[in-house]
């Protein structure tokens, strides 16, 4: 085992980032590493009046600090994992992905209705290409408003009534540790981003830094987001078109349910399988192959338009 006793972390600087960051740095903690953390500015942190899917390239959020882990001036870095495109650099290496959270979208509302419940033309804030079209298929008759800045800015946006709710991620609630009324989502209608709920930790391939993270490994958490990230990779298209994928290992099986939709929620297709975890792999392939052939092509080609 190596003897590597302090780690540097690489981060981004909001309030959540830094919240998942010190999670990560507890961990360490506890099998004897002391860690630093770094903040680094990313494309995605400093252009805040775009929605992301309007923004150049993948990785808005991830670039900048791959180059500070390929430079070595952090050992590790941290990230929500949905955040990290499919294709990656061959130096680096994900060398842990935590336990997972609560996959599910949350709906955050003053006066904490449920989403069947909100009056026709209630303005709800998301700039997520996904949640946009799964609201517009759910609730075709609400106002959706686009809402770009950190957990703390949105909250205060709902709070000055810009908006009349807001749709989060529930585990970015939990790893603030805010106690907050609201509405889950059900991930039946509401097919979550692949990876979402779930923290990665990033490092040098063949490192000391990722021989060491790799002890806080999930090893069903990482089934369960090589699934959905296969399955997606199949289909393409990244944050600019909205995609779901949602995959639960239960003993030796896991179950996946994926869907693409059309920007206006109009159209949709969608799949669901279960299969052994043996050879899972080649599995979720297949059924990325079979909801490109039955119209997931056509929807992520008309979402890239």
């Amino acid at each position: 085992m190596t003897e590597m006793t302090n780690i540097i972390i690489g981060t981004r600087g909001s309030m959540l980032a830094l919240a998942q960051a010190n999670i990560v740095s507890d961990m360490l903690r506890e099998i004897s590493i002391t860690t630093e953390i770094r903040v680094i500015k990313t494309h995605g942190d400093l252009v805040t009046d775009r929605p992301l899917h309007e923004l150049s390239g993948v990785g808005a959020f991830v670039r900048e600090i791959d180059e500070h882990s390929l430079a070595g001036s952090i050992d590790i870095a941290v990230h929500s994992m949905k955040d990290i495109p499919t294709v990656r650099p061959d130096e680096l290496v994900t060398a842990a992905i935590l336990k997972r959270d609560s996959p599910h979208d949350v709906l955050i509302t003053n006066e904490n209705v449920t989403l069947d419940r909100l009056p026709a033309g209630a303005t709800i804030g998301t700039s997520s290409m996904r949640r946009i079209a799964q609201l517009r298929r759910f609730r075709g008759d609400l106002n959706i408003a686009p809402l770009r800045g950190n957990i703390n800015t949105r909250m205060r946006k709902l709070r000055d009534h810009v908006y009349d709710g807001i749709i989060l991620a529930e585990a970015g609630l939990t790893r603030m540790g805010w106690d907050i009324e609201f509405a889950r989502l059900d991930t039946n209608q509401f097919i979550p981003s692949a990876n979402q709920g779930t923290i990665a930790i990033v490092a040098l391939r063949n490192s000391d830094a990722e021989k060491v993270v790799n002890q806080l490994d999930h090893p069903k958490t990482r089934i369960e987001t090589d699934v959905e990230r296969i399955v997606i990779d199949v289909l393409g298209g990244g944050c600019t078109v909205p995609i779901g994928a949602f995959a639960m290992v239960r003993g030796d099986e896991v179950t996946v349910r994926a869907e693409v939709l059309s920007p206006d929620g109009g159209q949709y297709r969608r799949v669901e399988d279960t299969f052994p975890v043996s050879g899972y792999a080649e599995n979720a392939r297949r059924l990325g192959e079979e909801l490109a052939a039955e119209g997931g092509s056509e929807l992520t080609r008309m979402g890239m338009q």
